[in-house]
């Protein structure tokens, strides 16, 4: 078992950190990306998820191979909760590009905001999505957004899974040999899965 064999500390800014998640020893390769095996549409798409939020925003990389998604790269983007929000959202927003720019995406899939008591963290991570919209559309990348009950059903297949269940599935179906913390850098990677799994149903009906 070894670390992911694509992260690497790359250009990010100081308030990015990512989690060197064990896994498989398998690099992807243009064989691994064979669109000739049976049994799985392959789309060919590099997804960069989001799981927004202000003090920290997930993020997760995954890419579809002849064997099944695998991660490439996983971790959190941070910002002092003692700077004023302006500053805050201008360094996320820093970060944000830099992630973009390194990773290339093909499409950013971004967790919805959902409001249930707490109106102050709801603002919070309206903010952030606002942000990386903002983002994503600088780069020209498509964005797409998903409720965190249609990530829940698409990865556990129960839109009223929890969360240790959600990232025990994200961490098998990517074969990482433990759930990434923190728990944001998971919902990350269960983003990117529910919108490569979205895609996919379309490449079978197309």
């Amino acid at each position: 078992m070894t670390g992911l064999s694509d992260i690497q500390a790359g250009s990010l800014g100081r308030g990015a950190s990512e989690a060197l998640v064990p896994t498989e020893s398998e690099e992807i390769s243009p064989e691994s990306l064979d669109s000739s095996h049976a049994g799985h549409t392959l789309v060919h798409m590099f997804v960069l998820g989001l799981d927004p939020g202000l003090t920290r925003t997930g993020f997760g990389v995954v890419q579809d191979t002849r064997k099944g998604p695998r991660a490439a790269r996983v971790g959190v983007l941070s910002t002092d909760p003692k700077l004023p929000m302006p500053q805050r959202l201008a360094e996320l927003a820093d970060d944000l590009d830099a992630l973009i720019a390194e990773v290339a995406p093909d499409v950013v899939a971004l967790e919805r905001v959902f409001v249930k008591k707490n109106f102050t963290n709801a603002m919070s991570v309206a903010r952030a999505s606002g942000v990386a919209m903002v983002c994503a559309a600088r780069a020209g990348v498509a964005l797409h957004e998903y409720t965190p009950s249609e990530v829940k059903l698409a990865v556990a297949g129960d839109g009223n899974a929890d969360k240790s269940q959600v990232g025990a599935l994200v961490a098998r179906r990517l074969h990482l040999a433990e759930v990434p913390k923190p728990a944001d850098a998971a919902d990350a990677l269960g983003v990117a899965l529910c919108h490569l799994q979205q895609a996919r149903f379309g490449a079978a009906a197309s």
